[in-house]
């Protein structure tokens, strides 16, 4: 039984861009700890990340539109992180998973990052230490959603993101938030 589809269909541009953004995302995997593995599980036959259009894992930044940083990123690999995020072409977006990239988990010390935010914008939080896949592809379909409700054809809004959209920083909390220590040795 053939579908009756007709030769011609006419729909709003902007919708149709944002539904093809959102189902065909490409992840750029920044995986450093625990939580990889985790990632490497969503990626696996039992979860297959690929029922929601994000199974072409790519190594390439210029390939690819979404970027998952999962573990823990120190100092010296900051640089890398966010050369990699600016060599992604936009539209892109990026999802923080577990603890540690998210807040620096256990890790309060001056070597590791309290947070990626800080330096990169952050779109979806994954909690946990480390984080169940079932819980990352909670986060990409909730992405999915914020993709599709935002976003124009020629994309002029991904030009305005010139600073973080993360949670802002506690003022009653005391500690130096520019570096990455909590507490000020100073």
């Amino acid at each position: 039984m053939a579908l009756m589809i007709p030769d011609v269909m006419l729909a709003p541009l902007n919708p149709l861009a944002n539904w093809v953004r959102a189902n065909s995302l490409w992840p750029m995997p920044f995986a450093t700890a625990c939580c990889g593995i985790e990632l490497m599980a969503t990626g696996a036959s039992k979860h297959d990340i690929a029922r929601f259009g994000a199974e072409v894992m790519r190594f390439s930044p210029r390939q690819c539109d979404l970027m998952i940083v999962a573990g823990r990123v120190v100092m010296k690999m900051l640089p890398v992180l966010q050369r990699i995020w600016m060599q992604m072409p936009e539209p892109k977006w990026c999802v923080s998973m577990g603890a540690c990239a998210s807040s620096g988990g256990v890790f309060d010390t001056y070597a590791v990052v309290q947070g990626i935010d800080r330096f990169i914008p952050v779109d979806m939080y994954v909690p946990g230490c480390p984080p169940r896949p079932e819980q990352l592809i909670q986060a990409i379909i909730d992405l999915q959603d914020k993709i599709k409700a935002t976003g124009t054809l020629q994309g002029v809004e991904f030009g305005k993101r010139t600073e973080h959209m993360g949670p802002l920083a506690n003022v009653e909390m005391p500690g130096d938030f520019a570096k990455s220590r909590r507490v000020s040795l100073n």
